[in-house]
């Protein structure tokens, strides 16, 4: 037997519809950097989808240089970005945000979220410091949607985030590399939601179905200006940007971005079933496409030989923390092969 792949959910190519595409459209001269009519399809059919016609929206090419680029667009020079302090920008990039000039403030994490009382302490006690023109300025509070940890903010959540974001003069950012499995898990935010609370977000596509590329959505008109510019300062903006386009035209087709998202959702949960069925303990409550399975360390290098799967963390001496990541081609049979194996 092959083995088995659940560590990520970028591994597989893309939908065979955008190769389809691709294939047909391959000989067309198109003018460069996303200024051709493929991409403005693919921006009408996204702002029709967000149910805001006056979103700008531009193609980059992936998640680490959209995040730098748009946070680095979003603040001045002496403000800082506010995060939980596992956000995918304090460990997973290398970086790119401090490379930028620009400190990352941390916030305490629950389940990968930033709370609400969290945030309004902290602005509360900088703007009563008398000596705050020695500190960097809040600017932005991220947020990913769904979290590190698979988790997902409540619509409420969502809405007090923006109250106190538009109390205190701050934007408020959604990282949307798995934008379609945490969508397709909730039970009440919806795409037009995340455009209503959030000033800018991206729709992953790299995990959702594309071979690369994110679309970068700014809810209002010239939030960040020159932002094209700023892409190409920051290696975000590709010449053959038809490409990107491409790519989310056919995801935002029929609502196949979501209907692909939804497969990952299902075979997930198939997952979590049968590690809870042989007595597994389930170390986070994750409704997406990330599983996350306490194993003893004996069962987990077993379980080695036979799948693969990402270390998460020491949960104790005997113990490791494991995920299972499905994505949109995550096959049934694949589910069923581990399944028995679990």
């Amino acid at each position: 037997m092959s083995i088995l792949r659940f560590e990520s959910d970028y591994m597989e190519g893309c939908h065979p519809l955008i190769l389809e595409k691709m294939n047909k459209i391959n000989f067309e001269k198109m003018t460069g950097y996303g200024c051709d009519e493929v991409c403005e399809s693919a921006k009408e059919k996204i702002r029709k989808a967000c149910d805001c016609q006056k979103a700008e929206i531009y193609f980059l090419v992936g998640g680490t240089q959209t995040n730098a680029t748009v946070i680095d667009g979003l603040l001045k020079r002496y403000e800082t970005v506010i995060t939980a302090n596992t956000g995918h920008i304090t460990e997973h990039e290398a970086g790119a945000i401090e490379a930028k000039g620009h400190k990352v403030t941390m916030l305490p994490s629950h389940d990968g979220k930033i709370s609400c009382e969290d945030l309004l302490s902290y602005l509360k006690n900088y703007f009563a410091d008398e000596n705050n023109a020695h500190i960097v300025k809040p600017g932005v509070v991220y947020i990913s949607f769904p979290t590190e940890f698979g988790t997902i903010y409540s619509l409420d959540e969502l809405k007090s985030l923006r109250k106190i974001c538009d109390e205190y003069n701050l934007k408020l950012y959604a990282d949307g590399a798995r934008l379609g499995y945490g969508l397709c898990a909730s039970d009440e935010v919806t795409l037009k939601d995340i455009a209503k609370y959030c000033h800018a977000f991206y729709i992953g596509g790299t995990k959702v179905g594309a071979l690369f590329g994110e679309a970068v959505v700014f809810t209002e008109e010239n939030l960040i200006p020159h932002f094209f510019t700023l892409m190409k300062q920051n290696g975000a903006l590709l010449a053959k940007g038809w490409l990107l386009g491409l790519q989310f035209d056919v995801l935002f087709t029929d609502d196949l971005y979501f209907k692909i998202s939804r497969n990952a959702i299902k075979m997930a949960k198939q997952i979590e079933n049968a590690f809870v069925k042989k007595g597994y303990q389930i170390f986070m409550d994750s409704p997406t496409n990330q599983k996350f399975i306490v194993l003893e360390n004996s069962q987990m290098e077993e379980l080695k030989k036979s799948v693969t799967f990402s270390y998460w963390q020491k949960f104790d001496e005997n113990h490791t923390v494991v995920r299972f990541a499905t994505s949109w081609a995550t096959t049934q049979e694949q589910v069923d092969a581990l399944c028995k194996l679990i």
